[in-house]
């Protein structure tokens, strides 16, 4: 029993209610019923997260731990109950505690939530992985889980105003069967992002109707989203403004 964990997912399913959010899982039993998984999730938004645990807790209510940035640790509202979950915290600018802490979480036989692609993306499609799903699942021997949101962006994600009230909005989720981590990172990196991609064109044909323009619309169905190229400048061009920010007050601080 986790009374905390318990406590914060009865809140967030009367939180969907009460936003009229309609979600329809898939693949639950891809979600192994006990035992280590690494839940790799696609991010189109900031409340994937609250999204992506759903599978495992239909699947005999697991509970997943997330690794999320460490500044959301720092605040004294979010920090004591992430830690109470039993989250991650991740400090971008040194991992190696972090991941290997999500390791020793697999190790026990716990479901570990991260995001290959980093950040959020902007085009709605799949960013290039980073590596670390398939590392962590090597060194502990567990499966990885695909998991993929389509609809959440819908809700909250970059650049867009938040839309947390009765929005009425349909979230799909499907999990894919599980990639074992045989082979080598980089092989192993490359499956996850193909059996994800293919998930997530499956999820957007079940969608219904994607508006043309619309900003949550990726450009190849006719939104207004950036191309997985634009959002890629985009994203580019936003880490040398904060790296230029931080050189500056690095400078201003030095009095020697």
């Amino acid at each position: 029993m986790e009374p905390v964990y318990d406590t914060v997912i009865t809140t967030a399913r009367l939180l969907w209610l009460a936003e009229g959010l309609k979600f329809k899982v898939s693949g639950v039993e891809n979600v192994p019923k006990d035992g280590p998984g690494v839940v790799a999730i696609n991010h189109t938004g900031y409340m994937d997260f609250t999204y992506a645990g759903i599978p495992a807790f239909l699947q005999g209510r697991r509970k997943v731990r997330f690794m999320a940035k460490k500044e959301v640790f720092d605040s004294k509202v979010s920090g004591p109950i992430m830690r109470a979950l039993k989250h991650i915290p991740v400090d971008r600018s040194s991992g190696a505690e972090s991941y290997r802490s999500a390791v020793d979480y697999l190790k026990r036989g716990e479901l570990v939530g991260v995001y290959p692609e980093a950040t959020i993306s902007r085009s709605f499609e799949l960013k290039e992985f980073k590596s670390g799903a398939a590392r962590m699942a090597l060194e502990s021997g567990a499966p990885i889980i695909p998991t993929v949101i389509w609809g959440a962006q819908r809700v909250w994600t970059k650049g867009h105003p938040k839309n947390l009230g009765r929005s009425n909005v349909k979230i799909l989720i499907g999990v894919a069967e599980p990639v074992e981590p045989v082979g080598e990172a980089g092989e192993i990196t490359a499956r996850l992002h193909k059996v994800m991609g293919e998930k997530l064109l499956e999820l957007q044909d079940a969608y219904g109707e994607h508006p043309k323009g619309e900003y949550w619309v990726p450009a190849r169905l006719g939104g207004s989203a950036p191309t997985l190229e634009e959002a890629n400048r985009l994203d580019a061009d936003e880490q040398a403004a904060r790296a230029a920010k931080r050189a500056e007050r690095d400078a201003g601080g030095d009095v020697s």
